[in-house]
Parts: structure tokens; sequence; C-alpha cells
């Protein structure tokens, strides 16, 4: 299976590509993907220069270009488009169907993947992409479970990908506004979820208090790992609870599920993280491309590899086990 890995920087990047990544996935530095935080993302250079650095080495570049465009700015995310093909980017990671009509139209030879942003939950949503407009691949919600994602391959004709490691989205992908009503900023329009600009964390007593946007969502005692204040993952007073009423903050870690994910017909495992160091990127990497090797000449798959490197330190199968609440 084919090992999709985060660069959120030049330098992530190279250290994914060095580290035994199959393909890369980075986004320019705009509106137009989903994780436009001040200090990451690619300039047009940058960009073609990653490229060049990731072909010479074997490997493929994905650009990101998965936020949905806003009326009357069509042609910032236009010409993003235009700019990944130009420098010569393997394929285009969209999720907005106007802009995927346009990219059909006007860039007939560049590859078309659906982004975990469109939502497509479905057989009959993803082939609607593959007949219209020549999508290739589809990158699943993470709210299936692997039955479900063995289904849906049986009646699609593109290549499926999936998210194996990092951040756990628990709301369905492309649909999630609860970031903005702290921060005014949406992860779906700006491409910032919880945006660290609106991120404080302040020591109270023998707590850690995390807030975002002046609302504390966690509470952690200094012997605690303290989690990222994302609100889909806070804690917060229900009735007569006080607890994490969506989910708690863990990260996704399907790296024991490989082997089932390949039964299902997965043909590429995505690992979340654009906004980590190219020092964790190159450590998942790492891991991940010897689970993938060990499974291809079916020896055993190795055990806790990353589990020093979750959120919170804690991990979970999510939805692929159906044990969400």
């Amino acid at each position: 299976m084919e090992l999709v890995c985060p660069a959120g920087t030049p330098a992530s990047l190279r250290a994914a590509v060095d580290a035994g990544a199959h393909t890369v996935y980075c986004g320019f530095a705009d509106d137009t993907n989903a994780r436009n935080f001040p200090g990451l993302n690619f300039s047009r250079p940058e960009m073609a220069e990653g490229i060049a650095y990731a072909h010479a080495r074997g490997a493929r570049v994905l650009v990101a270009i998965n936020t949905f465009p806003r009326a009357g700015d069509e042609a910032t995310w236009h010409r993003a488009v235009a700019d990944a093909s130009t420098a010569g980017a393997d394929a285009v990671i969209l999720a907005d169907l106007g802009l995927i009509a346009h990219a059909a139209e006007a860039h007939p030879g560049l590859r078309l993947h659906l982004s975990v942003q469109a939502a497509a939950a479905n057989a009959d949503m993803i082939n609607f992409y593959a007949a219209t407009f020549g999508v290739k691949r589809v990158v699943l919600p993470r709210v299936l479970s692997v039955q479900e994602i063995a289904a849906i391959n049986r009646e699609i004709d593109v290549e499926s990908e999936v998210f194996v490691f990092g951040g756990l989205c628990v709301m369905t992908e492309g649909r999630c506004s609860l970031s903005s009503y702290i921060t005014g900023r949406s992860p779906n329009m700006n491409g910032v979820c919880s945006p660290a600009s609106h991120v404080t964390y302040t020591e109270e007593d023998d707590e850690l208090a995390a807030r975002l946007g002046g609302y504390t969502i966690h509470r952690s005692a200094k012997s605690e790992a303290a989690p990222y204040p994302t609100l889909c993952k806070g804690c917060f007073k229900v009735g007569p609870r006080t607890g994490y009423v969506f989910e708690d903050p863990a990260s996704l870690d399907a790296s024991e599920l490989l082997p089932a994910l390949a039964k299902a017909g997965v043909c590429a495992l995505k690992i979340e993280g654009r906004q980590r160091s190219r020092a964790y990127v190159a450590q998942v990497v790492r891991n991940f491309r010897n689970a993938v090797e060990a499974l291809e000449a079916g020896q055993p798959m190795p055990a806790g590899m990353l589990a020093g490197l979750t959120e919170g330190q804690s991990a979970t199968a999510g939805a692929y086990n159906k044990i969400w609440r």
C-alpha cells in the first residue's frame, strides 16, 4: 500500500522523502489549503523545488487545494490548481465541486483526487465524481468502519485512501464549523481549526488551563499530558456530568489494522500532521514504512511503535472499529 505522508514545510517534505515516504502531500501558503497556519506551507518556488526533490528520489507529491472557494474570489483557487500543475504535481487534492469541475476542464491531464473534505462516504457519491470529472482517488472520511470501507471498495472503480495516524476529526470532514464559533476562523473556508493565535495556556493553582478564544477547553494536573485545545475534544458540563462530550483528546492510530485495511481494498495509507515538526514526520514515516514492508513480506506487524507521538499520549482506532461514543 502506498504511504502518503504530510509536509507542512520544505524541510518536512525532504524529511518525509528521506524517511521512506512513497508520496508526500502539501499545500500553498494561502487560504486554498486546510492547514493554513502561519509559518507553514509552500511558496510557488518552494513547491517546484520540493516536487523536483521528491521526483529525483522516486517519490510523488500531491498538492492539497482542499478548502472551499469564497464567492467572488474563485480566481485564487484556480491559480492554485494551475500553479500546482505547472510545478509538476502528481495530483491535486480537491474538495469543492465547482473547483473540481474547473480543474477537469482547464487541466485535463492533471490527476484529480477527492479530498476527505468532500465527505464522500458512499459509493454513489464517489462514482459520480469519477464518472463526471475523472477523479482517480477518493480520501475516505474518518467515520467509516473497516467493513464499510470494504463494501464501498467493492462498488467503486477508483482508488481509496484512508487515514491511519494523527489527528482524529470527530466531525464529518467538510462539515465542521465549531472552531468558527469561538475564533471566527473556519477549517473549511480559511483552513484553520483552533488556530494557535487563539490558544493560551495558564497555570492556575496546581492545574494548567488550556483556552481557545478565551474559553477554557481543558484543565490538566501538572502530572498529566495537556492536549491541544480543540473545541470538539474539550471538556464540558452537561447536567451533573463534566467530561469529554464528543470524543476524548486522542490520536488516531490504525497501525494494527493495516492487514484488515489491505484486505478491504485500500490502496493508500494517509498520515495526518502537516503542522508537525520534521522530526515528528520523519519518525512516523519511518515506522509506517517498516510496518508496510513487514505486511508485504508477511511478517508480524510492529506493535506500539508510535505511542509516544500521540495526542495526550492516548490513541484510538476511532470509527474503524466503531468505538466512538
